[in-house]
C-alpha cells in the first residue's frame, strides 16, 4: 500500500496562528498536509465535501471564531458518524475552565492553550500528531 501523508484540518480566524501551526507540524512531521480554513462554517463545509477516504486524521479548531466557535463545530460534527473516530482538538488563547468543559463535553479529544514559544508549539504539535498516529489505518 502506498504511503499516504497525514492530512489535518485546521480552522482558525487568525492566519498567522495557522501558519505557525503549519510550521510546527512540519517540524515534527515534514510530510503532514495542513488544510487551513478561516471559520467554523468553512471547516464543516470542507468536511462535508471530502469522501470518507479523504477525511483528515485530525481536526484542530480555535475556540473563538466568527460564525461558529470551535465548540459549536464540535457539537455539529458530533452528530455525524463519519467524524466519530477523528480526534478533534481545540487550540485557543483562552484557558477559561467553562470553555474547556464546554469543548470536552462537545467531543474534543484535548484542549490546548496557545503557547508563547515556537518550541512549546512544536511540543503541542507532536502531541496532536500522536492522536493522528493512533487512528491511522
Amino acid at each position: 500500500m502506498p504511503y499516504k501523508p497525514l492530512t489535518i484540518l485546521m480552522a482558525d480566524d487568525d492566519w498567522e496562528d495557522m501558519e505557525l501551526m503549519e510550521d510546527a507540524l512540519a517540524d515534527v512531521e515534514p510530510t503532514a498536509v495542513l488544510h487551513k480554513v478561516e471559520s467554523g462554517t468553512a471547516a464543516i463545509n470542507y468536511l462535508k465535501a471530502q469522501p470518507d477516504a479523504e477525511l483528515p486524521c485530525l481536526i484542530i479548531l480555535d475556540y473563538n471564531m466568527p460564525e461558529l466557535k470551535g465548540s459549536d463545530v464540535l457539537a455539529l460534527i458530533r452528530k455525524d458518524h463519519r467524524y466519530k473516530n477523528i480526534p478533534k482538538v481545540i487550540l485557543s488563547t483562552s484557558n477559561t475552565k467553562a470553555y474547556i468543559d464546554e469543548c470536552m463535553h462537545n467531543g474534543a479529544t484535548e484542549y490546548f492553550v496557545k503557547p508563547h514559544s515556537f518550541e512549546d508549539l512544536s511540543k503541542i504539535a507532536k502531541r496532536m500528531l500522536d492522536f493522528c498516529d493512533n487512528t491511522a489505518n
